[in-house]
C-alpha cells in the first residue's frame, strides 16, 4: 500500500493513502500534545488525539535524530493505532542539544538549581525531586498538567485549543508569537532556513521504510525546534 505522510512539528501528523479505492483513508494520526522527557533529556514528541481508531484515538511518537537535512526518514505502526516516526534534522546533532536544562528560561533554571540543592541537603526526597522537576517542565510548556490532559481527552479528544475567554486567547497568542520569534532566532543562528506552516512538503513511502543510517545519533534538539515541516 502506498502512503504519503505529512509531519508539521508542533501541529499534527497526517496520512494519505495513495490509491484509487473509493474509501481510501486520509486523516490525522495525532495532534501536538507534549514532549517525552527521560533523564532530563528530550526523548520524543507525542502527537495524540488523532482520528478515531477501534474505539480509541490514533497517536504518534516522533523521534528526532541527527541528519544532514530536515526530512521524515521512517514511519511505522508498532502497535494498532500507535505510530512511530523518525525525523532527521541537523539541529539535534550537537551532543548537548537534547538536554532540557539549557532550553529553559533563566527563572526556571534557577528553580531547578534550588531543587538540586534541596535534594543535596536532603530537604526533599528523590520522589519530591522528580515531582518538582515535572512541575518545572509543565510550567515551561514541555509537559501537559494532568488537568490539561484530561480536558483534551474529553468527548473523544479535542481537535484544537479551546479558550474560555477572549483574554486567555489573547494571552496564548502573545506567548505563541514570542515563542515563534525565539525559534526563528535559533534557526537563524544555526544558518538554517525556515518556512511558514502553510509551505509544507511531504514524504512518500511504499509502506514503512527504514532510514539508510540506522545508527543515526539520538541527540535531541532545542524544544522549540520547528525547522522545515514535512
Amino acid at each position: 500500500m502506498r502512503y504519503k505522510y505529512e509531519l508539521c512539528l508542533f501541529h499534527n501528523v497526517t496520512q494519505h493513502e495513495q490509491t484509487f479505492r473509493w474509501n481510501a483513508y486520509s486523516g490525522i494520526l495525532g495532534i501536538w500534545h507534549e514532549w517525552e522527557i527521560a533523564n532530563n533529556t528530550f526523548r520524543g514528541m507525542w502527537m495524540r488525539d488523532g482520528d478515531s481508531c477501534h474505539s480509541r484515538s490514533r497517536q504518534s511518537k516522533v523521534e528526532l535524530t541527527c541528519g544532514k537535512t530536515n526530512r521524515l526518514a521512517h514511519v511505522s505502526e508498532p502497535s494498532t493505532c500507535v505510530y512511530a516516526l523518525t525525523f532527521e534534522t541537523p539541529l539535534v546533532c550537537h551532543p548537548h542539544s537534547l538536554l532540557v536544562y539549557p532550553a529553559l528560561p533563566t527563572a526556571l533554571q534557577q528553580r531547578w538549581d534550588r531543587v538540586e540543592q534541596d535534594l543535596a541537603d536532603e530537604l526533599i526526597t528523590s520522589q519530591g525531586y522528580e515531582k518538582s522537576l515535572r512541575a518545572i517542565f509543565e510550567d515551561a510548556g514541555y509537559l501537559k498538567t494532568p488537568k490539561q490532559s484530561e480536558s483534551v481527552q474529553q468527548e473523544g479528544g479535542a481537535k484544537g485549543l479551546v479558550f474560555q475567554t477572549l483574554e486567555s486567547c489573547n494571552e496564548a497568542h502573545k506567548a505563541l508569537s514570542k515563542e515563534m520569534k525565539r525559534l526563528k532566532s535559533i534557526l537563524t543562528q544555526h544558518g538554517l532556513p525556515y518556512v511558514k506552516l502553510a509551505e509544507t512538503s511531504s514524504s512518500e513511502h511504499l509502506g514503512p521504510r527504514t532510514p539508510t543510517d540506522k545508527t543515526a545519533e539520538l541527540l535531541r534538539g532545542d524544544p522549540g525546534l520547528r525547522g522545515n515541516t514535512l
